[in-house]
């Protein structure tokens, strides 16, 4: 249910010296049951370094690939794509999203198409803009996705008016993006203790507390907090 975000901290040069650190995560996330691991062709490097990783922990079996596809037209998105599995050396994508719903129409029909062919097992779309959340809404309503990938956390629970509960009546699974708002939850809390009463729900840390509330969510599926 806890999932790893890559956006940012795995986009490094392959000789950086943070490649260990990535390395020993990546080794203890799936070493602890970890599963899905999210990634976009807009992060720079982080594909091919999260493709290395897993491939030198002899790993893909054991991870969930979900990647996105981020520009405008239809030989585009397939060549982001082919761009994207030469990236992760991977032969399929267990989950291929449209990233923001961006040229959503367009980049659906080519990953359905995917998925016919066996290069993708899920087809889904992410957003992580409130402003775009009427519209994410009404394509739910009138797209058939396996899964959708939204933004959800203590400082932003917008998303559980309309968009959560009407993905749990659609039984769509459901990503969660930036459940630690980019870190920002942890500023509110610098030097506070946890409260007491968080021990019963086995939760010894500020990130415990913060990822509890998100996937305490009905809705939800896995969380990916970088």
């Amino acid at each position: 249910i806890i999932g790893l975000g890559t956006a940012r901290v795995y986009d490094v040069e392959g000789t950086d010296p943070k490649i260990a650190t990535l390395k020993a995560t990546v080794e203890t996330f799936v070493r602890e049951g970890g599963k899905i691991i999210d990634c976009s062709p807009t992060y720079g490097n982080a594909e091919s370094v999260v493709g290395r990783l897993v491939n030198e922990l002899g790993a893909r079996d054991k991870v969930f690939y979900a990647n996105k596809i981020s520009t405008e037209g239809e030989a585009e998105g397939l060549a982001q794509v082919e761009a994207s599995l030469k990236a992760w050396n991977t032969d399929r994508f267990d989950l291929l999203q449209v990233h923001n719903i961006k040229d959503f129409k367009t980049q659906i029909r080519t990953i359905r198409r995917l998925k016919d062919a066996g290069k993708v097992r899920y087809v889904g779309m992410t957003i992580s803009n409130k402003r775009a959340y009427d519209r994410f809404a009404k394509l739910m309503t009138t797209e058939k996705l396996d899964f959708i990938q939204i933004n959800y956390s203590l400082m932003q629970p917008e998303s559980a008016d309309r968009v959560l509960p009407l993905a749990k009546d659609k039984g769509m699974a459901v990503l969660i993006n930036r459940p630690f708002y980019l870190a920002r939850t942890f500023a509110k809390v610098k030097g506070v203790a946890l409260p007491g009463w968080a021990a019963e729900y086995g939760i010894k840390s500020w990130a415990q507390f913060f990822l509890k509330f998100v996937v305490s969510h009905p809705a939800v599926t896995a969380a990916i907090p970088g």
